[in-house]
């Protein structure tokens, strides 16, 4: 039987290199060997880059053309573009497992070792050098580029305890502790942040990325090394922290450009199979496919908004977070009210706030405004953009004879106000929403086949709607929503002594 076509469960029972070599196999470099795997993938139609939503015709295709003309590779994009997810899943072209010379110092291919321990190890033993199996997983490293990394992390430097214990002279290569790039020998290694590096370790990575030689303290020596190279990079530490310095820019292949999601859809699908949802929560919490759709349009409004920093860009990570924040906040209440189950409301996307306020940079304008203000803004565009794709827009309809909406603001005009507590229970919300005239009969004339729960949350989305289009007025408080005529609301404004209303009372 060849090697090649031997069962991983029969290939690692052989333990030595005289067997190895019975069984006629012979060495392939990590590059070919990715090559090959991929070559098998693509020809079953199975993507081994399961989970990456977006990338199918973009990134996808280019990080294919680059694995099959082996090449180092740097993935450039925005954080939350799941540059290190791509990375790692390139483990899954790798072999199942690979032999390596037990013992050895740089997982030696038994064919054909680099190191002097491995060589002293076939030299003694020959066919009877015992190997051992390197299972795929083993063969990732991932390093976090920081100002702090050095030479010695990455490459190596002399080690005088072995040089004692060994009784061994500094000018003899047995005293030399590699660093991890020697240690990542024929293996998939990662230097994430790439630009964060200093530039003078950046520069030690020349020789080995073209030559494979690599120079420690006074010693020269000829390692050709078998590594797979995947760098990640923020366009934006090209000017802020760090850059990547332009004779390594050349010695890197292919540089591919990562993005965020362009569709909502694509958004969604990210968003709920990365948020941590446990199965207690989804059962005891159900959340609409319209607040599914707000979580990703805030994102997509943080990123075109003028107070967020777009060179910093919007991580996937906001809508995953706000996403995880919108469920927690209703399964709270459910736990207040005693309600073994409970729908998402819009009042609980107050919950979503702190999930963004910590995920987007600010210019100065931003600053100035508050994370806090800004954040809420943000959730009031998402709405106002969303309004329109399930009821008239306000704009069109404000003076028109039927607006369908001038029986709620009819009511509010004559000096009418509900407040919508946010944990107040469910009966007690419904309540107050019926009790605003024409707000039930404009979700009926729209949505009539909806579900009883899904009408209540259209018809407070109304209300949330009806107030970014300044309908209506809808003031924050500390444990409610209020919502008031506009014009009236003008004219009666808190005072400093009314500590009911927020400090940072606004209209979002």
């Amino acid at each position: 039987m060849k090697y090649q076509d031997i069962p991983s469960e029969q290939l690692v029972k052989i333990t030595t290199l005289g067997s190895l070599k019975s069984v006629g196999y012979q060495p392939q470099s990590i590059k070919e060997e990715l090559r090959s795997n991929l070559i098998k993938s693509l020809q079953s139609n199975k993507s081994v880059f399961e989970g990456i939503w977006g990338y199918e015709d973009t990134v996808i295709p280019e990080l294919e053309r680059a694995i099959l003309a082996r090449h180092n590779i740097n993935l450039l994009g925005l954080r939350g573009q799941a540059k290190t997810r791509i990375a790692r899943l390139m483990i899954k072209l790798l072999d199942e497992y690979i032999p390596v010379i037990k013992g050895s110092d740089l997982n030696d291919d038994p064919l054909n070792p680099i190191s002097r321990s491995a060589r002293d190890i076939i030299a003694e033993h020959r066919d009877d050098t015992e190997i051992e199996w390197l299972h795929r997983d083993s063969r990732y490293t991932e390093k976090l580029a920081t100002p702090d990394v050095s030479i010695a992390d990455l490459i190596g430097d002399v080690d005088p305890i072995k040089a004692a214990s060994l009784k061994l002279p500094y000018s003899d290569e047995r005293v030399i502790h590699y660093g991890l790039i020697p240690r990542s020998h024929r293996g998939i290694f990662v230097i994430n942040e790439l630009p964060d590096l200093q530039a003078r370790i950046q520069v030690a990575l020349f020789n080995i990325l073209q030559e494979g030689d690599i120079q420690i303290r006074g010693f020269k020596l000829r390692l050709p090394l078998d590594i797979q190279f995947v760098f990640t990079a923020n366009p934006e530490d090209y000017t802020n922290r760090g850059s990547i310095v332009t004779p390594l820019k050349d010695r890197i292949d292919s540089q591919i450009i990562t993005h965020y999601p362009k569709s909502i859809e694509i958004g969604k699908k990210i968003t709920s199979q990365e948020a941590d949802i446990k199965e207690e929560q989804s059962s005891r919490v159900s959340v609409n496919e319209i607040a599914k759709d707000l979580i990703e349009l805030i994102a997509f409004e943080a990123r075109d908004s003028e107070y967020v920093d777009e060179k910093s860009g919007v991580s996937a990570r906001l809508t995953i977070s706000a996403f995880e924040n919108l469920t927690s906040t209703a399964e709270r209440r459910a736990i207040i009210n005693g309600e073994d189950n409970t729908n998402v409301r819009m009042s609980d996307f107050n919950g979503v706030i702190p999930a963004i306020t910590g995920k987007v940079e600010l210019v100065y304008e931003g600053e100035q405004e508050g994370a806090g203000i800004v954040a809420s803004n943000l959730v009031g565009k998402a709405i106002r953009k969303q309004f329109g794709d399930y009821f008239p827009n306000p704009d069109d309809v404000r003076k028109d004879e039927n607006n369908p909406y001038k029986a709620i603001t009819d009511w509010f005009g004559k000096g009418n106000m509900i407040d919508l507590l946010n944990d107040a229970p469910e009966n007690e919300r419904k309540t107050i929403l019926n009790s605003v005239p024409g707000l039930k009969e404009l979700v009926d004339s729209h949505f009539k086949s909806e579900t009883e729960d899904n009408k209540l949350f259209l018809m407070e989305f109304a209300l949330y709607g009806l107030a970014e289009f300044s309908m209506l007025s809808k003031h924050g408080l500390e444990r409610s929503m209020q919502f008031k005529d506009l014009l009236s609301s003008m004219f009666s404004m808190p005072g400093p002594d009314d500590d009911q209303e927020l400090d940072n009372d606004y209209n979002y």
